[in-house]
């Protein structure tokens, strides 16, 4: 059963650096911070809202800024007044996001004795000259010791990772995602870098001192980086920043599309094509791929990109529904 979130978030209260990328505001849609009242008030309509069987698949969230860096008094706020709403037929705990170098054993016990059960991290890149490049004012060594100290303390742990930033290169996203995999965390996310208006990331852009490289190729590396996650059991909870009107708006280049994982799951399902049909022993020149129902639209790729690109290889491929739910994908026919 997939995970809830209860969503609060907490706009760049607790950040001690605002990154190059970094428009809180516009991410959100949102500027106001919330407080005891506002949690209570929301948690009150989600408990009449969400069947008690989903309770224990939902989680309380508090997002957008670092939450361990926030006020003590302001952070012991929101968690005290998410506690009456966790514990047997209410919700399973709270999850959190926070900066790596935030995170200590004392602030690991005040969690874990408010029921935070999963904490997310933002690493963003495991190249120091990088995190440097675009202020994140952390170390590598900082996401290292912070997700060791976090599985110690028997949290599930997430992390999260961008593609594309500033200083950046594919070879060096792709050294990132491996990093993470050796940190063995329960999930993560992947952000395309979104080049918001206002921000420091928007100004070098506008100047051409960052060049992003191409959208083909942020969908390539993250769909690599996609499988590599999954092929080590890390599941990717977010791959694309949520589509909203705001970020539309607000959004002056980057990786930005609405259904960006699609994009990404196109794109692996086009290569297992590729690998199927070279497996082949004769030139193939038409071929009847079988889909799960629920992975059609994804074979067949937005405005139809796969069939196109097998066409424009000359092969012209079918794509029927299979009656096997389970299986993904498979080659029936050739010619």
């Amino acid at each position: 059963m997939a995970k809830i979130n209860i969503s609060f978030f907490i706009p760049h209260v607790g950040c001690p650096h605002k990154c190059s990328f970094c428009n809180q505001n516009s991410i959100t849609g949102q500027s106001k911070i919330p407080h005891a009242e506002d949690i209570k008030s929301t948690l009150n309509k989600a408990m009449n809202e969400i069947d008690k069987s989903d309770r224990e698949n939902t989680e309380i969230s508090f997002f957008g800024g670092s939450f361990t860096a926030i006020k003590r008094e302001y952070m012991i706020e929101l968690l005290s007044s998410a506690q009456p709403f966790i514990g047997k037929g209410k919700f399973s705990g709270i999850r959190i996001s926070t900066r790596p170098d935030y995170i200590d054993k004392d602030i690991l016990t005040l969690l874990r004795d408010n029921h935070v059960t999963t904490i997310e991290l933002g690493c963003q890149s495991m190249n120091n000259e990088v995190l440097t490049a675009n202020e994140r004012g952390h170390t590598r060594q900082d996401v290292i010791n912070a997700s060791e100290l976090i599985k110690e303390f028997g949290f599930r742990l997430g992390l999260q990772m961008m593609v594309g930033l500033y200083k950046s290169t594919p070879e060096i996203d792709m050294y990132t995602a491996e990093e993470i995999v050796k940190l063995s965390p329960n999930e993560a996310r992947i952000y395309p870098v979104v080049i918001m208006e206002n921000t420091r990331l928007g100004d070098l852009f506008k100047s051409g001192e960052y060049v992003p490289f191409s959208f083909e190729c942020a969908v390539k590396l993250s769909s690599k980086i996609l499988s590599l996650f999954e092929k080590n059991g890390i599941a990717v909870i977010k791959l694309g920043l949520h589509a909203s009107e705001v970020v539309e708006k607000d959004c002056i280049g980057g990786f930005y599309h609405p259904a960006f994982r699609e994009l990404c799951e196109s794109e692996l399902y086009k290569n297992e094509i590729i690998q199927m049909l070279q497996s082949c022993s004769k030139n193939v020149r038409k071929a009847v791929i079988s889909v799960s129902p629920k992975f059609v639209s994804k074979v067949i790729g937005q405005k139809r990109s796969n069939i196109e690109y097998f066409k424009s290889i000359g092969i012209d491929i079918k794509v029927v529904q299979s009656d096997r739910q389970k299986e993904k994908i498979r080659l029936i026919k050739t010619e």
